[in-house]
């Protein structure tokens, strides 16, 4: 064999092990961690701002909202069902936190600390009641959870509205923006220590809990659920209650950070909370998911985003690129299904 032989062999060897590893990596964690590469890659040679210390830490604040709000979807996702109501809660808890804290700051002016506090817990207590009127639909009275949580959301977003008169809230203790908005610990800003914090947090619950476990068979099989002894109605109550919770939490971040009270924001929250599971693993069918996944695939959003704002990218083209990302995912994902299943 000569030396031409013998390298195009080597050539061909080193070629097939790296197809070999590829397909491995793929079947094991799927699409999303070479788009996100593809991605970075992409964004870092059309935009030389890109890949910079100090856009890196703005993607990972802007991105820690719809990370907060995505990993509450998926719980709902795990039970077969959805939330289309994050966003209404978002801005619901915005409104009413919004307006305690001005209330409270005109009649105790002195209570910085107090007027804050309360702020967060009306805001909280109001993503808890719209999350508990969606699992109360959901659970107790088999709504289903595209019309429960599509009218909650209808019914959220006009009372905020109503409260408001469609103008935002101001007046809110600067306090609360500083520390929750554009406060930093160790150089990070505090939205993304939360968001890692909440995330830690879902992480455990779902995935080291008798919970967690009971809403993967809930979404798994949920007459099997049943028959096994598990209380289903009781899962898919809490399933939705967190939702809820997660989704007011992000929109109390969101509120510090405009320094504002909106019925406005969140509108997009609902498809890009979706999106965001879907592109990572996260089954409609219910049963399938892991936290990390979906917090990357909060992040993969969010890459794109920044990077076509910096690359010039139309708005309107952006929806447009996000709508394919997630047909995509879904697409070589369901490539992923089977091929695992040929293998096996």
């Amino acid at each position: 064999m000569n030396n031409h032989s013998a390298t195009q062999l080597s050539k061909n060897q080193a070629a097939h092990k790296v197809k070999h590893i590829s397909l491995m990596l793929f079947l094991r964690l799927g699409a999303l961690p070479f788009i996100m590469l593809v991605a970075l890659i992409t964004f870092t040679i059309v935009a030389d701002n890109f890949l910079t210390a100090n856009n890196i830490a703005n993607i990972l604040r802007q991105s820690s909202y719809l990370v907060i709000v995505a990993v509450g979807q998926m719980l709902t996702l795990l039970t077969g069902g959805f939330d289309l109501s994050v966003g209404t809660i978002m801005a619901f808890s915005s409104v009413v936190g919004a307006l305690t804290m001005t209330w409270s700051i005109v009649n105790f002016p002195d209570a910085i600390v107090l007027s804050i506090l309360l702020g967060i817990v009306s805001g909280v207590l109001s993503g808890i009641l719209i999350g508990t009127l969606n699992g109360i639909g959901v659970a107790v009275f088999n709504v289903s959870p595209f019309i429960m949580t599509m009218g909650m959301a209808s019914v959220g977003f006009g009372l905020a509205l109503y409260m408001t008169g469609g103008v935002p809230v101001y007046g809110i203790p600067m306090q609360f923006s500083d520390i929750f908005g554009y406060g930093r610990l160790l150089g990070v800003s505090t939205p993304v220590w939360i968001a890692i914090l909440l995330s830690i947090i879902l992480f455990v619950l779902v995935h080291k809990t008798r919970l967690g476990r009971h809403l993967y068979a809930v979404g798994g099989n949920i007459k099997a659920a049943q028959l096994s002894g598990i209380n289903t109605q009781r899962g898919l109550f809490r399933a939705y209650v967190l939702c809820g919770v997660m989704a007011a939490l992000a929109g109390l971040l969101m509120t510090a950070r405009l320094d504002t009270g909106d019925a406005n924001i969140g509108v997009q929250f609902p498809l890009e909370s979706i999106a965001a599971c879907v592109i990572a693993g996260v089954s409609l069918r219910g049963g399938i998911g892991r936290v990390e996944n979906v917090v990357l695939g909060a992040l993969l959003i969010g890459v794109f985003k920044n990077g076509m704002n910096l690359s010039g990218v139309d708005s309107y083209m952006q929806t447009v690129v996000i709508g394919a990302l997630l047909i995509f995912a879904v697409v070589m994902d369901q490539f992923r299904l089977k091929l695992l299943a040929k293998a096996a």
